[in-house]
């Protein structure tokens, strides 16, 4: 049973390795990071896939994993964040509008998921709340307020 969930998450992982690292990438704006928060998550999920519940959630359980890792990562070196956050680099995925780019760096970590989980990743509102742990109506209005947090910063900047 569990060699078959752990064969489950390296064929998601495998799968799905671009989408984690470009959301990885949209939080620490840094190639060699986002790709060493991937490979850490990977490892996370293999190794925790037993906490597994419903096979059917793995993509969203992953998610979830990479996230946490995100969170972790810019806690540790949150002034790294600070200063790409000033820099202006040069950002070649889908999420090319820069002004977009520095007006998601804006927002608080929740907000910043769920605009891009939504938006870029195309979740639905409820696997969204399944990843970040909140109920489905909380992310419906900070959704809400995040666009219209996001509008604002864009007409300012």
């Amino acid at each position: 049973m569990k060699k078959d969930k752990v064969y489950l998450a390296e064929q998601t992982l495998l799968k799905n390795y671009n989408k984690y690292y470009k959301l990885a990438f949209s939080y620490v704006n840094n190639e060699a990071d986002a790709m060493d928060i991937v490979q850490e998550s990977a490892y996370r999920a293999i190794k925790n896939i037993h906490t597994l519940k419903d096979d059917k959630f793995i993509d969203t359980w992953i998610y979830k994993i990479v996230i946490n890792q995100c969170k972790t990562f810019l806690s540790k070196n949150k002034y790294i964040a600070e200063d790409i956050d000033n820099a202006n680099l040069p950002f070649n995925d889908k999420y090319e509008n820069i002004d977009l780019k520095n007006a998601l760096n804006k927002l608080d970590a929740d907000e910043k998921a769920i605009i891009i989980l939504r938006f870029f990743e195309d979740l639905k509102l409820e696997q969204i709340a399944m990843v970040l742990d909140l109920n489905i109506s909380t992310i419906k209005s900070k959704l809400y307020r995040s666009l219209k947090k996001l509008e604002i910063i864009i007409e300012e900047g």
